[in-house]
């Protein structure tokens, strides 16, 4: 069964499916709205004038924008809706992938309600975008190959927060921590979301699959109250705590490496930095832990409820010379973990967390989220939660490739006339969504050989777009028939 996101853009009105019935105080602004976002799924990247050609509706983009109306969460209200409903779904299991990323404007005009960023001089302005991806989990009987992680059914966002972040108080001391614990943290985004999501319903797993940024112990302790698991990679080397509360001799890191391996097995690893894409032998060990509570104000270290889990260590073993740093994970994790299969699932599904940097990278690189020339941040916001919604289309492509390889072309994401272009330009049949993933892989400039597997979301991006280019000029061109 392919997920509610790829089904919304099986139809050419997939965006009026997304955003008809968004609550923006008129039908007609919701109708706009789904005009933007089907004119940046054809156009990826392009700014708001090149979108439209006529002057009126490039004006009733910026119209709809200012409408104080035309919120996130507005905006984004039937998509949460139906992943909502989709979540609750008894007897599944489901992972939320969660992150942060940083989207900034610098080197340009002050832009009306954008903070600070980076070391906070007067050029860096933007704001903070925290997401949560909702994908379904495999049932475990499900086969699933050594060196990848499972195909995943993107059901799409289940929240999404933009935060603004203050500038210091004049005259405070950036080492001040005492000052910033009086103010609210960054940090708290994390929790925020999850109270917004609320508890699990009962019957169904949700699991949180965060890297170092979700490692505080209130988002830990938060999991727990609102039934939802987690996996997290930790960042910091934490004080744990023995069955009595009191303070064990072993730090987290030095329990993880003393503990035994459970087995082996092979991961492929994304490339970045520089890095290509390689095979990596990992092995994995795990053992249960009881996390010390930190010290707050008004609490002394230990004084609150430890955090019972288990610590989960991903580690390389016989990493090629050319590896500067060989990979190590040290992944903490509500479930217990005592046989190989459950710690090489725990592996997997942190590597799933993957997905949810691809979004944001394809929000910023691929759609230009960074490169929109609004004025406000209101209307950054409007922007960018148009924009995210229909980023997930390429998600959705390449999970379903991977999810049914063999599914028709026609059941894929690609319009009758998008596909009809497709083969017209590569002088081939393409009968499977796999078919039509490589197709348009292949004019983004992949070399669709054998070994070299599936195109990357970056390579999937320059394809569509340039499709899209070839789409239009084939409605062009009946238009010059038509007044020929």
């Amino acid at each position: 069964m392919l997920s509610f996101r790829l089904s919304c853009c099986q139809a050419p009105d997939w965006s009026q499916q997304t955003f008809a019935a968004a609550q923006l105080g008129d039908t007609r602004r919701a109708q706009r709205a789904a005009t933007i976002a089907q004119a940046m799924a054809e156009q990826p990247g392009a700014s708001i004038p090149d979108l439209f050609d006529e002057p009126y509706a490039i004006k009733a983009a910026y119209t709809l924008f200012d409408r104080p109306e035309a919120t996130p969460d507005n905006l984004h209200g039937p998509h949460r809706a139906a992943v909502a409903q989709a979540l609750a779904t008894p007897g599944a299991r489901y992972l939320l992938l969660e992150d942060t990323s940083e989207l900034s404007w610098t080197n340009k005009k002050k832009i009306a309600g954008l903070g600070p960023i980076a070391n906070g001089l007067e050029h860096q302005q933007g704001f903070l975008l925290h997401s949560a991806l909702a994908v379904r989990w495999p049932d475990p009987s499900a086969a699933t190959p050594l060196a990848r992680r499972p195909p995943l059914e993107v059901l799409g966002l289940a929240d999404q927060l933009y935060e603004i972040r203050r500038p210091r108080p004049a005259g405070e001391d950036r080492n001040d921590s005492l000052a910033r614990q009086g103010r609210k943290r960054e940090s708290q985004l994390w929790g925020t979301l999850g109270q917004r999501l609320g508890a699990a319903p009962a019957g169904v797993r949700w699991e949180k699959v965060c890297d170092r940024g979700a490692d505080i112990y209130e988002y830990l302790v938060q999991c727990g109250e609102l039934g939802h698991g987690f996996t997290v990679r930790a960042a910091q080397d934490r004080t744990l705590a023995d069955e009595h509360g009191k303070k064990a001799c072993q730090s987290l890191f030095a329990t993880a490496r003393a503990a035994p391996a459970l087995g082996h097995f092979e991961l492929e690893l994304r490339g970045r930095d520089g890095q290509s894409t390689r095979l990596a032998r990992l092995a994995v060990a795990a053992c249960a832990v009881r996390l010390r509570s930190p010290q707050r104000p008004g609490h002394a270290s230990g004084s609150l409820a430890a955090v019972a889990c288990t610590v989960v260590r991903v580690f390389e073993v016989d990493a090629p010379p050319q590896v500067k740093q060989p990979l190590e994970w040290i992944l903490l994790t509500d479930a217990p973990v005592v046989t190989f299969a459950r710690a090489q699932e725990v592996a997997l599904k942190y590597s799933a967390r993957w997905l949810i940097e691809e979004f944001h990278k394809g929000l910023k690189t691929g759609l230009g989220a960074e490169r929109l020339q609004l004025e406000t941040a209101q209307r950054l916001f409007a922007a960018i939660a148009i924009m995210s919604l229909v980023a997930l289309r390429l998600i959705d492509l390449r999970e379903a490739v991977r999810l049914e390889p063999q599914a028709p072309a026609e059941s894929g994401p690609l319009s009758a006339l998008e596909l009809q272009v497709l083969r017209a330009r590569l002088k081939r049949p393409i009968k499977t969504v796999r078919e039509v993933a490589l197709a348009i892989g292949r004019l983004g400039g992949h070399m669709n050989r054998k070994g070299d597997g599936l195109p990357g979301w970056i390579t999937l991006w320059r394809g569509m777009k340039k499709l899209q280019l070839l789409v239009q000029g084939v409605l062009l061109a009946r238009d010059l028939e038509k007044f020929g």
